[in-house]
């Protein structure tokens, strides 16, 4: 385990790397690094920032994004008591400090997370003001920095936590297509839905030394594998080793890094040269972050343990299921082109009312040796990139896309993590932001975590009516925020993971009724609805222009911010 930094007025400090009793004031003259092993100690915000930027330059963002509860979220204690709890004990807003500073005299926007706060995790207000910093690096044509820690998305705010992941790398996105450079400094610890965006999808990946880096966290994986892990795994080296990152840099070298890769990036430019910024519309006004017009759900209420039951159900048709009933003509096409063939993930060209798109999907299986075989539905980082390929394919040919999203999560094992997970679900997400054609999203049972978002970054998401979406599965959230692991169903109902909460919420824009009891009852009845649901979404958005399309598409993730999110909860 990592160090953490001395506190203000503590004269020694016990290194936790080697044990050694270390006088606080020479561990600061080193940068809180450990003079005898090297330990890297985890840095708060402000001293990160001490360190790397000149003195006097930074200066924070002028806002401060709303406080937000969006599912009024209670496990052992509420969520508002626990971020009263973190801002008392970090003197922090939020678990990141943005604002704009220069490091070596060249100006650049950074976002610094602070693992102190929660755990670092992502939730509204944290996207909202790292996007902000993205935004800003783009107004003032500069380079952004991030210094990542955090142990992934915010449970508390449920799915719209996930999607913070998709609002960022829009951000990042618009800054790749202004030919800004963006850097990321993963530093200890860097996991889940930050790892799987913002932190790995940056131009430039550094990591500190020591810091760890994963889509999956080691107790995860070992719990899942049953398996014990490699030495050094997930580590920096590990990461270097892999090709996961560019160079693993010393806290002390750190700053000099920061300030060639700035000076490089402000010499390629022509003097007086600023970029073609694309025209960034207005956000919406502050309301709830729900489509203009929410869509009636009159469905019966059910428990939200039953759903999750429901979409569970391994009679539920499949993706296969669905390319046989829904579409025509499905021609399946293999492999990501490095040296895998995920076959979790399943897509091709199919036909549907006469129109040629390509249909991407999660397939799972009904018996135990299909699930096997799938890997229950989990992709690998080959899944993640067969469907990046055959969606720059259909952009390339100018075909619609079409997924089908029905994963626990994405594959929490070892060899994933050594094939770059957390990057292949990133770059998903980022291209995704950028594709130039039409894309419908549907959940059509587990929406799990960023596994499912790799999927899910659509000019409209559907979602079947016994579908859940979730940042995490109720077992899970149980285990970490309830003394009772046996409290699933009541994570399940806190989580608001169901399509009638979703589409309240606005992280999906309609549901899509299924044949009672459910979808696994009447196969047939189940497909019918899919393909009018997805034709009524589909063809209203073949005759927009590309350009149109990936606005919109940003703006619908740019509403899932703190601002809006706030409004919403004010307007309770």
């Amino acid at each position: 385990m990592t160090a953490t930094a001395p506190r203000e007025g503590e004269l020694w400090s016990r290194c936790a790397g080697c044990a050694s009793l270390l006088y606080r004031k020479r561990l600061r003259r080193n940068l809180d690094v450990c003079p005898e092993c090297g330990e890297h100690a985890r840095l708060a915000a402000p001293e990160r920032l001490r360190q790397l930027v000149d003195p006097e330059s930074f200066t924070p963002l002028p806002d401060r994004a709303a406080e937000v509860d969006p599912i009024d979220f209670v496990d052992v204690l509420s969520y508002p008591h626990r971020l009263s709890a973190a801002r008392a004990g970090t003197g922090l807003a939020e678990a990141v400090v943005c604002g704009t500073a220069t490091i070596g005299r060249h100006p650049c926007a950074l976002a610094v997370m602070d693992f102190r706060f929660l755990g670092g995790s992502l939730g509204a207000a944290v996207g909202e003001l790292i996007t902000r910093a993205a935004e800003r690096a783009l107004e003032e044509a500069v380079p952004l920095v991030l210094v990542t820690a955090s142990g992934g998305a915010r449970m508390q705010e449920g799915a719209l936590s996930l999607m913070q992941m998709a609002t960022v790398s829009q951000a990042i996105a618009a800054l790749r297509e202004a030919g800004l450079l963006t850097v990321s400094v993963l530093t200890d610890p860097t996991y889940g839905g930050v790892a799987a965006s913002f932190a790995t999808n940056t131009d430039v990946v550094l990591a500190e030394s020591g810091a760890r880096m994963g889509f999956a966290g080691p107790r995860v994986i070992r719990q899942v594998t049953g398996r014990e892990l490699p030495e050094g795994f997930q580590t920096a080296a590990f990461l270097l080793r892999h090709g996961q990152v560019d160079m693993v840099v010393p806290r002390h070298a750190l700053r000099g890094r920061l300030v060639a890769l700035l000076a490089a990036a402000r010499a390629g430019r022509r003097p007086g040269c600023r970029p073609a910024v694309p025209r960034q519309e207005p956000a919406p006004a502050a309301r709830p972050a729900a489509v203009a017009d929410p869509p009636v759900v009159d469905a019966a209420p059910a428990d939200a343990w039953e759903t999750v039951r429901l979409a569970r159900h391994p009679g539920r048709p499949t993706t296969l299921d669905y390319l046989d009933t829904t579409f025509d003509g499905f021609v399946e096409l293999h492999g990501d082109r490095l040296g895998g063939d995920c076959p979790a993930v399943v897509g091709g060209l199919a036909r549907l009312d006469g129109r040629y798109l390509m249909v991407i999907g999660h397939q799972k299986g009904h018996t135990t040796g299909e699930l096997v075989a799938r890997n229950f539905g989990m992709a690998s980082p080959a899944g993640h990139r067969k469907a990046l390929r055959l969606m720059r394919l259909a952009a390339r040919l100018g075909l619609p896309v079409v997924t089908l999203v029905d994963t626990p999560g994405a594959d929490p094992g070892v060899s994933a993590e050594e094939q770059g997970q957390a990057a292949a679900i990133a770059e998903n997400i980022l291209s995704l932001s950028m594709l130039p054609t039409p894309v419908v999203a549907v959940i059509t049972g587990e929406g799990g975590s960023g596994g499912a978002l790799a999927l899910a970054v659509a000019d409209r998401v559907l979602m079947l009516q016994h579908a859940v979406y979730s940042v995490i599965s109720p077992e899970g959230c149980a285990a970490i925020l309830w003394p009772d692991r046996g409290a699933a169903p009541q994570a399940a109902r806190a989580l608001r993971l169901t399509a009638p909460d979703l589409c309240r919420l606005g992280v999906v824009d309609d549901l899509v009724p299924e044949p009672v009891p459910a979808a696994h009852h009447d196969p047939e009845a189940a497909a019918r609805a899919l393909r009018e649901a997805v034709l009524a979404h589909l063809l209203p958005l073949l005759d927009v222009p590309p350009a149109t399309l990936v606005r919109r598409r940003r703006q619908r993730f740019r509403r899932f911010g703190a601002a809006r999110a706030g409004a919403r909860a004010g307007a309770r």
